[in-house]
């Protein structure tokens, strides 16, 4: 699945969780609510990993929650992009030549 592909199917999870929130709620969630979602599973993913590296208690499903947590991540910023209007793939290429560049002259080469 590609870049195009993973967004497509982030934005049909995004249209149905607003139908759900108009149905539950009477509104959709705003992008600083989406952030705030963001936060909380950045959270639960910073948490996994303290676990996967021995820093917490381990769980019987760790492997499979942290793969979650990051699909979770990703779904988020994905939805962040759509949201603000940004190009995530070209704000991406953009941004990692930007830092090779910049590593690149501190190691000198």
């Amino acid at each position: 699945m590609d870049l195009d592909e993973l967004r497509r199917s982030a934005l049909r999870i995004h249209d149905l969780y607003d139908e759900l929130n108009r149905q539950e709620r009477g509104r959709v969630w705003t992008r600083e609510e989406f952030m705030l979602g963001f936060m909380g599973d950045a959270g639960d993913l910073a948490k996994l990993v303290l676990t996967q590296e021995g820093a917490r208690t381990s769980r019987p499903d760790g492997r499979a929650a942290l793969e979650h947590e990051l699909a979770d991540c990703l779904w988020s910023v994905l939805i962040l992009a759509h949201r603000y209007g940004i190009d995530l793939e070209s704000a991406f290429v953009r941004t990692m030549e930007e830092l090779e560049k910049t590593i690149s002259a501190w190691l000198g080469e």
